[in-house]
């Protein structure tokens, strides 16, 4: 018997854990979890909700929050020093305008931002949560828009980042819609008296994104968010030098 349970001892660490997870068990596990927000938490409202009451009050009064999808939470999870108590992403992969606008109020708004970055539109196109067209994501655009300038907050709204495919999305054409609402959010936000985040033109190498710049043509890496920097600081100082809207009676 003590030999036997010596035998065991010397080979039971050279046998693979029963509960290792791979890829694929990870992969699955995702989807399901995918799945049950799509059924409980559509606009995964639970996302940030620790993060949002564990956030501090400004204490300059000039916090800016970015909110959007994977490209915006790519921007923190590759770069995290760009941001700080002042300086908030409110990022989730895979978004849509539609599920952005009713986290709008809970992840930006009561935050009390002095502005926000909005930027969305990449996953509309690519119909992650069902066929869209370009005038509806305009309208979810436009209530995001309606909501922070109504709670006295100023808007950036930043370009849709090039790309010549989506490859989650084989097959789609996308290159002319992300440039027809690249050029209605420029009119968009000059109509409103609000700032645009021209990213289009720093990561764009005149037919796609530039490769030194994505993981995959279409989510920036460490040098994708370099370049964005430049755009996104003289957006925020654009935006902090203008009046704050006039916002509603609260």
């Amino acid at each position: 018997m003590r030999h036997a349970m010596m035998l065991l001892s010397v080979l039971l660490p050279l046998a693979p854990a029963a509960h290792a997870q791979t890829p694929a068990d990870a992969k699955a596990r995702q989807a399901q979890e995918a799945e049950q927000r799509l059924h409980e938490d559509w606009a995964w409202l639970g996302r940030y909700q620790p993060a949002n009451a564990a956030l501090a009050p400004s204490a300059t009064g000039q916090r800016v929050v970015f909110i959007g999808d994977s490209i915006t939470q790519g921007w923190f999870d590759k770069v995290p020093s760009f941001f700080g108590p002042d300086r908030v992403d409110r990022g989730i992969g895979g978004q849509t305008t539609p599920q952005m606008v009713l986290r709008f109020h809970q992840d930006v708004i009561d935050l009390h931002p002095a502005a926000v970055q909005i930027m969305g539109g990449t996953n509309d196109i690519a119909s992650n949560t069902g066929p869209m067209t370009l005038e509806q994501t305009q309208a979810n655009i436009i209530m995001m828009c309606d909501l922070a300038r109504a709670n006295g907050t100023r808007v950036i709204l930043a370009s849709i980042p090039p790309a010549a495919n989506f490859p989650w999305r084989p097959g789609l054409e996308v290159s002319s819609k992300i440039e027809r609402m690249n050029a209605w959010l420029k009119r968009y936000a000059a109509q409103i008296g609000a700032t645009y985040a021209d990213y289009w033109s720093a990561l764009h190498d005149g037919e796609a994104q530039r490769a030194a710049f994505t993981v995959d043509g279409v989510h920036p890496n460490e040098a994708g968010y370099a370049a964005m920097a430049p755009v996104a600081e003289a957006a925020i100082r654009d935006a902090l030098a203008r009046p704050a809207p006039v916002g509603l009676p609260r």
